[in-house]
């Protein structure tokens, strides 16, 4: 779904909020009955402190007269009088006992009350972000490898984890308190406009200097917040790298310059989060330094009303003094609630803008699926070039793979034999020309479908840090024990593995980095086995290996490669000698075509690389 950038992250995440339309609603009325108990336990505290100030004999006196005609009462009056009658008793201590345990049960039940909207904002919230990561991980699955091509693996983790952690943080506490505090704040002001509506006219008539100040220093927070979510993905990036490249990082001595380099992007975030801090905590300070001062003029102009005018009793204003000290803090508490909104909408901003990308390959409308393959896989006229690269990758390629045949491609570094590879089970759309499967175009088949048919085995092998049994089954859940044994054995991985201490239930470790090279392959290619696909993309890799892990490799790559359409990436010439058809490439363009003793006989390029090898090895 395409969304307007003008639609912003905040009204898209209540899209999501609306989904749990029950636990909101009842966390709003539990949020209001607390607020109601909030402001009656205020009220009754200052009733509390004139029932010890003030006369009993007075109190009494002013209640009876107040009974005979209550219709002529203000409602300030009115709201005294029904709190006298919960309260006031024959004596001072019958009367002061009852209002304590009033008072006692207030505030029992509002944390109650409190407790409830605590509960069901928290199961909202969780429920939000985890649909949030879950989605957001299942849509970066979707996207093709020209996303990956392009975005660094740093970057890609920082929004899954720390973005999503972020608005984790921001909201968890933001929706506790954004659906209790304005309801407080409002109902105070109506208190205390009730008991005096000038002195309410007049804090209200301030408190916008509060509002500029904090909506300024919320939008410079977001600004921050943003480029400091972009540095952390810096960081993350830099800790991916030279984990990965550890090796190399020790091999050329190079531990104290990435140190360095991290040093330095690290001091840079430090500035970041300190600028975005001091303006965090500069906020509150403005809020409480604003509401004192109101504080302070009110104290005056009501003490005057008091002392010098009898226009308000002091049990008014204490009640109000009360009530205007209780708005301070919900008001306070918003300021930061809007920081913390800010940091966590400069992480949503960064979640959906991800979450916009569309995938690249996809199926059309119309794409059906391939139940098997039987003849041949063509080529025809392909051109492609990377969305980031001006030149063309390969250019005008056509060859044919008849079932059954192993055609291998050679060629330079650069040449354009790993892109083929990745154009065949739709990796990338090629830019013009046809890729078809039994004379079918690859994009009428769909996706899922075309790549069943196909087992890939890379130069870089991949294995997860599992067990080498989900290893080897990733992708085939109805694969049997004696399944996965038989592909073991074909692999030539079954020796080792049954020496290891948890034999095909050992679990190899990030990378498989348990695992030597060879064994590395050798896993992989039961993978394949275990896949039993009709055609083979093998990304031939042993040049790398001991002769011994060599031979057992290559062992493996033979029974693999038996009676299936193989396309061979070819880096040790030896490996492909007796392929069907050897395409030589250079610069993305077939130069040469043929058997290995037709292409020796032409004496080109294939001669020529066939020559550098077979000299470096004697």
């Amino acid at each position: 779904m395409n969304h307007s950038p003008k639609q912003s992250a905040f009204r898209r995440l209540m899209g999501y909020v609306a989904k749990y339309t029950i636990p909101v609603s009842l966390s709003a009325v539990a949020s209001i009955l607390f607020v109601l108990l909030n402001s009656l336990s205020i009220w009754l505290t200052a009733s509390l402190i004139n029932s010890i100030l003030s006369d009993f004999s007075e109190l009494a006196f002013q209640q009876a007269g107040w009974a005979q005609d209550l219709g002529a009462l203000t409602l300030n009056e009115k709201l005294k009088y029904w709190t006298n009658v919960l309260i006031l008793r024959e004596t001072p201590m019958e009367s002061l006992k009852v209002l304590c345990l009033t008072i006692l049960a207030v505030f029992m039940t509002k944390n109650i009350f409190l407790y409830l909207k605590k509960v069901l904002l928290t199961f909202v919230q969780l429920r939000l972000v985890t649909e949030l990561r879950n989605k957001l991980y299942a849509h970066i699955q979707t996207l093709s490898l020209g996303f990956f091509h392009h975005r660094k693996t740093g970057e890609i983790s920082s929004i899954i984890i720390n973005d999503v952690q972020s608005m984790q943080v921001a909201f968890s506490t933001s929706f506790q308190k954004i659906l209790v505090e304005p309801f407080n704040i409002i109902t105070f002001i109506l208190l205390m406009g009730i008991i005096s509506f000038k002195l309410t006219l007049i804090s209200i008539l301030v408190l916008p200097l509060a509002g500029v100040s904090i909506v300024y220093i919320g939008r410079s927070i977001r600004r921050k917040s943003r480029r400091t979510a972009v540095q952390i993905a810096g960081i993350m990036n830099i800790i991916s790298e030279t984990l990965s490249s550890i090796r190399v990082v020790k091999s050329f001595s190079m531990e104290k310059k990435e140190s360095k380099r991290f040093a330095k992007e690290s001091e840079h975030f430090f500035k970041l989060l300190f600028r975005r801090a001091r303006l965090a905590h500069f906020t509150p300070s403005i809020t409480e330094t604003i509401g004192v001062s109101i504080g302070v003029v009110l104290l005056w102009i009501g003490g005057m009303d008091v002392i010098q005018y009898q226009a308000i009793t002091s049990e008014d204003f204490i009640r109000f003094i009360l009530l205007l000290f209780s708005v301070l803090a919900p008001i306070k508490s918003l300021t930061n609630v809007n920081v913390q909104i800010q940091t966590g909408l400069a992480s949503a901003e960064r979640v959906f803008a991800l979450m916009d990308i569309e995938p690249e390959i996809v199926d059309s409308p119309s794409a059906k699926q391939i139940e098997s393959f039987k003849n041949n896989v063509q080529l025809e006229h392909v051109f492609f070039q990377y969305n980031d690269e001006s030149e063309q990758v390969i250019s005008d390629i056509s060859f044919e793979i008849q079932r059954g045949e192993v055609v291998a491609l050679v060629g330079p570094s650069g040449a354009g034999k790993s892109t083929i590879a990745d154009l065949i089970p739709r990796f990338y759309d090629i830019d013009s020309g046809s890729i078809l499967i039994d004379g079918k175009p690859i994009k009428e088949i769909q996706i899922q479908s075309l790549r069943s048919q196909m087992g890939i085995v890379s130069q870089e092998t991949i294995l997860f840090n599992d067990t080498i049994r989900n290893n080897i089954a990733y992708g085939i859940n109805s694969a049997t024990e004696a399944e996965i044994e038989s592909a073991v054995k074909a692999a030539n991985a079954w020796e080792f593995i049954v020496e290891l201490p948890e034999k095909l239930d050992t679990n190899i470790g990030e990378k498989g980095a348990r695992l030597s090279g060879g064994q590395r392959q050798r896993i992989a290619i039961a993978r394949a086995l275990l896949a039993n696909p009709p055609i083979l993309i093998l990304d031939e890799a042993t040049s790398a290996l001991d002769t011994e892990s060599e031979q057992l490799v290559q062992e493996a790559l033979d029974r693999l490669m038996n009676e299936r359409t193989v396309l061979v990436i070819a880096h040790r010439l030896s490996t492909i000698v007796n392929a069907d058809k050897i395409i030589v490439l250079e610069k993305g363009k077939i130069v040469e075509m043929g058997s290995h003793k037709d292409l020796l006989a032409t004496k080109g390029l294939y001669k020529k690389l066939h020559d550098i090898q077979f000299n470096d090895r004697d």
